[in-house]
């Protein structure tokens, strides 16, 4: 039976098997809810964003904010888009 995760996690079940697969807790909710929404399509929405290397770092750093990036301030332009790549 899949656990109950709150209300701030729209799927559950997605959100438990990507959480097994070693996806962090925010891509996990993130994927999750997104599939939820039946107005997202997530596996179809990829590519229409520019690269994080053509975006601006005060871009990237507003960026890892929104995501909950520790330690942003200190970083670089590549350590933000690193940070971001991999959360």
């Amino acid at each position: 039976m899949t656990k109950d995760h709150g209300p701030s996690i729209k799927d559950d079940e997605t959100y438990e098997a990507l959480r097994d697969q070693g996806a962090s807790e925010q891509k996990s909710a993130r994927i999750a809810n997104a599939k939820a929404n039946k107005d997202m399509h997530p596996s179809k929405e990829g590519g229409k964003s520019p690269s994080y290397d053509e975006w601006t770092k005060d871009d990237l750093y507003d960026r890892a904010q929104e995501v909950g990036i520790e330690g942003r301030s200190d970083m670089t332009k590549d350590e933000l888009i690193d940070a971001l790549r991999n959360s």
